[in-house]
């Protein structure tokens, strides 16, 4: 579980470290994946992933208490789907690590363009 203090509790940061932890363990992250297409009853996923039912109702609350699935109850069935302004703030969130590694790029691609050009020069002489 996520360990924070409690001025970090409702910080971005906080909010993506509990994504993060969510989406780490696999059958959780195959849930996010079966419910990317569209909602699903508990009785769908459970049958998809091939585990138990209170299995998958135990992912589904983690996923939940991420902020990552709503869930919808009719009747005696509980509809879940995936909450997409979870994962926009996980998307501006590594924008910021996108943007540092296309800088990143482009500076070795500057560098690389300046060798190879002084690798011709040497070469004419």
């Amino acid at each position: 579980m996520v360990y924070y203090n409690r001025k970090e509790k409702n910080s971005i940061g906080a909010k993506i470290i509990a994504t993060l932890n969510a989406l780490a363990e696999p059958n959780r992250l195959k849930i996010v994946e079966l419910l990317r297409n569209s909602p699903l009853t508990v009785g769908e996923i459970t049958e998809r992933l091939g585990i138990l039912q209170p299995q998958t109702s135990k992912h589904l609350r983690v996923l939940s208490q991420a902020g990552l699935v709503d869930v919808q109850a009719i009747a005696n069935r509980r509809i879940y789907r995936l909450r997409l302004d979870a994962f926009q703030a996980l998307d501006d969130w590594l924008e910021n690590y996108r943007r540092i590694w296309e800088e990143r790029f482009d500076n070795l691609e500057n560098y690389l363009q300046k060798m190879r050009a002084n690798e011709n020069e040497q070469s004419k002489n």
